[in-house]
């Protein structure tokens, strides 16, 4: 990594450390010169302002979640081609992840970044938006795949499932810095990957059945 690029990531990480432990306005530009070792002009060379530097965050945080979800998904249909399954283990697989964290998840940079919207710009809201939406789109898409294979008895829309298992992991990982308790959110995580089950289990046993008895 050439030398302005590194001086950039490790800006990125440092700013992404303090942001979650506290919060992009009481960031200040000073103190992570200050732990980076550069100038204020240094700075200013890799971000504009402060809106930039949230610009720069969100882009990084996005390709770390697009990551991990890419090689924990994968691996789960690795082990199964079928939607539900694949689903259900992938969420597990997640749930795992969350749990072997050493001192629980440090939160999300973009819900932080929703509550403190004021500080920002248009362009940097409307990044904070999409990747809201990308995030449930996530869990859409997979459960449109099981949706396809298993109609549930009762109508399910996708898109409001797919929020609540969002909302599981955002609210998870409030509740666990709430509680002081990181097991509260892969916890909270395989409640939401249970309630996927119960509304597609039943079905998807009883076509298995149907096929074995054909």
């Amino acid at each position: 990594m050439r030398k302005g690029n590194a001086t950039r990531e490790r800006l990125l990480e440092i700013a992404e450390a303090a942001v979650l432990a506290k919060g992009f306005g009481a960031t200040s530009i000073e103190e992570l010169i200050a732990e980076a070792g550069i100038t204020k002009s240094g700075f200013f060379y890799h971000f504009r302002d402060k809106n930039e530097l949230a610009k720069g965050l969100l882009a990084r945080y996005g390709e770390h979640l697009d990551r991990l979800l890419s090689d924990i998904f994968g691996r789960a249909a690795e082990l199964s081609d079928d939607p539900l399954q694949r689903l259900l283990v992938g969420l597990t697989l997640l749930a795992e992840h969350m749990a072997a964290m050493p001192d629980g998840h440090p939160g999300c940079l973009v819900a932080i970044m929703s509550y403190q919207d004021r500080l920002f710009d248009r362009d940097i809201r409307a990044i904070v938006t999409e990747m809201t939406r990308q995030w449930n789109d996530h869990f859409r898409v997979m459960l449109d795949a099981v949706v396809a294979v298993y109609p549930p008895r009762d109508a399910v829309d996708t898109g409001r499932l797919a929020r609540m298992i969002a909302c599981a992991i955002d609210g998870g990982i409030i509740m666990s810095k709430s509680l002081g308790d990181p097991g509260v959110l892969p916890e909270q995580m395989l409640m939401a990957r249970n309630h996927v089950k119960m509304i597609f289990q039943p079905v998807a046993v009883h076509a298995v059945r149907e096929v074995a008895a054909a």
